[in-house]
């Protein structure tokens, strides 16, 4: 096993001396998971660092994203060409590859982006899920495995009970965790908070769950070989020192997040007999770390063949070719409807589509997200469409983003939009690495009613639309919420909320917005050529806008309705485009939103904005949007009293 040692140190030296230079990083983790490391990938992990993105390979997430100079000395040791020497002498430094976390970039080996520990556990949960939904899907004899590292905060983040839930509950038996037990957090043993049963509380949510002793090459590799046959999910406990190799700093949280010293590296080095110079890897090491995908070029060969299907799968599947009748069907429907409702009517076209896959925080009859169509996906059935998430909004943010990044299958969810804040990290990393979930939010606003202001979200859409790189809608109608999905479905950039309401909205677009130039917002109603003021709104208070609109006609008022259904691609549009539509003859614009009125401070001046920011109450929505002062009776009163 000597030579396990060696490969070992390799990716030990190369991330102590990375830490070192940039005198910053969190060597201890590298150290500790070496060992582990390279027996995974020396001896079991399928991949191919010719053809990174190669759609059959293994996945390898590293939930414990601090620990990031493993993941990268493994890359350039292996032989991707994106992560070279340079790369790992410029570890943390401006426009390099190397971050101090991993951010997503598969061409260079990187999985998924982690830093917030636990998202990598939830992610891999993802991964597993549409690594089976596309081998069931396609009819493969195999299906790729994820292998994911994790620590002690991996494990005390709830996001990872969510998960782990979740994955024994379907019997993900393509996914291995490995456990990096060293019983050390950054302020100390993890006496001081953390005295689960670790095993147990695996097994009792249906894993299989191995222990090992990690810097002992035997039992690390029959742990191995016993998971890759596991019938269930299995953890792989693998007891482990931090900052493997250093006499000082062994075993301790000094050797967590801060570089080991001088000093010590030279002790280091002379301990574990690496007698090589800073970033040095003697040359039959490197051959050797360079031939570990070797073991994979037969399966590599024959599975290329069969990257084919997935094209064809996805070319007969176009989830684009669904919206022509889906567009025509809402332009000529007329009955009062929640566009919850409106939403579900779209979904029913869309799971035509066998790339499609949705779920629902265990609020599918309130949210409406399944298709009349859609099987269940479930232990028994891998292959069908719709996920029973449970109670779990976090985890299924999390889970998206792992199915998002296989990038087979084109994902949402359901839950009420006060509950966003439960998915918030998982939405912030989406938007962070560019993909594409695409969340639906009912109960959109006060217009809920009697469930009170638990429910009643106020700042969550304006939180949404803080977020970088996303896209937020809020449509009126049928019509809009067809418009708004088909922007979404091609959104490949970023992830996209869907803000629906509970309540019956009137069918107001129809005849008014072009249905094949969706630029984000536009004129609903105007009552003359020339315009005294704008009233731009969102959602279920559009037809507000239009009951204020003709209130104010009777007063000699002329005004102009903008229905806003998507400020994100509003915001993308041209400034000619932009001033074009909401100037008028006295400047003067007003905005309705039931909700937080801060973002809308860059359009008009704060008392020209009827929104509500304090909490809402438990009552009849007509009554709730009476007390917040949201008719068309008490908003024409203010307007006129300023434009007069």
């Amino acid at each position: 096993m000597k030579n396990y040692r060696e490969l070992a140190n390799c990716i030990r030296f190369l991330s102590i001396d990375a830490v070192e230079k940039a005198k910053s990083g969190h060597p201890g983790m590298p150290m500790g998971m070496a060992d582990i490391a390279t027996v995974l990938f020396r001896d079991f992990i399928k991949f191919n660092p010719k053809d990174p993105e190669w759609q059959f390979r293994d996945r390898f997430v590293l939930s414990n994203g601090h620990g990031s100079m493993l993941l990268y000395s493994i890359l350039y040791l292996t032989g991707y060409k994106k992560i070279n020497l340079n790369q790992i002498k410029n570890f943390r430094q401006f426009g390099f590859k190397t971050a101090g976390h991993p951010e997503f970039e598969p061409e260079a080996g990187i999985e998924i982006t982690t830093g917030p520990l636990g998202q990598g556990i939830a992610n891999a949960v993802g991964m597993a899920i549409s690594l089976k939904n596309m081998s069931s899907k396609l009819k493969l004899k195999f299906c790729p495995k994820v292998y994911v590292f994790c620590g002690d905060g991996c494990l005390q983040e709830g996001i990872s009970q969510e998960a782990i839930s979740f994955a024994g509950h379907l019997n993900l038996n393509n996914l291995i965790l490995i456990y990096d037990n060293n019983q050390i957090s950054i302020d100390g043993s993890t006496d001081l908070s953390f005295s689960d049963n670790t095993n147990k509380r695996f097994e009792s949510v249906n894993w299989e769950v191995i222990s090992g002793q990690g810097h002992n090459y035997t039992s690390i590799k029959s742990s191995f070989n016993k998971a890759i046959k596991s019938k269930k999910p299995c953890l792989i406990n693998f007891k482990t020192i931090i900052g493997y190799g250093s006499p000082s700093k062994a075993a301790s949280a000094s050797s967590h997040g801060s570089p080991l010293g001088t000093e010590e590296i030279v002790k280091t080095r002379k301990k574990l007999n690496w007698n090589h110079s800073n970033f040095e890897i003697p040359p039959k090491l490197l051959k050797i770390w360079r031939s570990s995908h070797n073991k994979n070029i037969s399966f590599y060969k024959s599975s290329k063949k069969q990257e084919l299907k997935i094209k064809v799968f996805k070319s007969k599947n176009n989830i684009k070719k669904l919206f022509p009748k889906i567009k025509q069907e809402a332009k000529n429907f007329t009955s009062d409807q929640a566009t919850r409702k409106s939403s579900q009517m779209i979904i029913n076209y869309l799971s035509e589509s066998e790339l499609v896959i949705g779920g629902s925080a265990d609020l599918t009859g309130s949210n409406l997200t399944k298709g009349n169509s859609m099987k269940i996906l479930d232990k028994n059935n891998m292959e069908g469409q719709y996920i029973h998430f449970g109670v779990r909004e976090h985890g299924m943010a999390g889970i998206m983003n792992g199915i998002s990044a296989i990038n087979f299958s084109r994902v949402f969810s359901g839950t009420f939009l006060s509950f966003a804040d439960y998915m918030k990290p998982s939405i912030r990393l989406a938007a962070l690495m560019k993909l594409n979930p695409i969340m639906v939010f009912t109960h959109d606003s006060i217009g809920l009613g009697e469930d009170g202001p638990t429910h009643q979200p106020i700042e969550q859409i304006n939180m949404l639309r803080s977020i970088p790189n996303s896209n937020v809608f809020r449509p009126a109608d049928l019509l809009e919420t067809a418009l708004c999905w088909e922007a979404a479905i091609s959104i490949n950039d970023g992830p996209s909320f869907l803000c629906l309401s509970r309540q019956n909205l009137p069918q107001i677009s129809n005849k008014k917005i072009p249905i094949n130039n969706f630029k984000g917002a536009y004129i609903i109603e105007q009552n003359a050529i020339k315009n005294n003021i704008t009233i731009v709104a969102t959602g279920s208070e559009v037809s507000l806008a239009i009951e204020v609109s003709q209130k104010l006609k009777e007063k000699g008022i002329s005004s102009k309705v903008v229905s806003m259904p998507s400020t994100s691609i509003f915001e993308k549009q041209s400034n000619a485009f932009k001033n074009n539509l909401l100037k008028s003859s006295n400047k003067e614009i007003f905005v309705i939103e039931a909700g937080s009125t801060m973002y809308w401070n860059k359009l008009t001046n704060p008392e020209n904005i009827f929104g509500i920011d304090e909490f809402g109450l438990s009552a009849p929505a007509s009554q709730v949007y009476n007390y917040f002062g949201l008719n068309a009776k008490k908003i024409s009163t203010k307007i006129l009293k300023k434009v007069e």
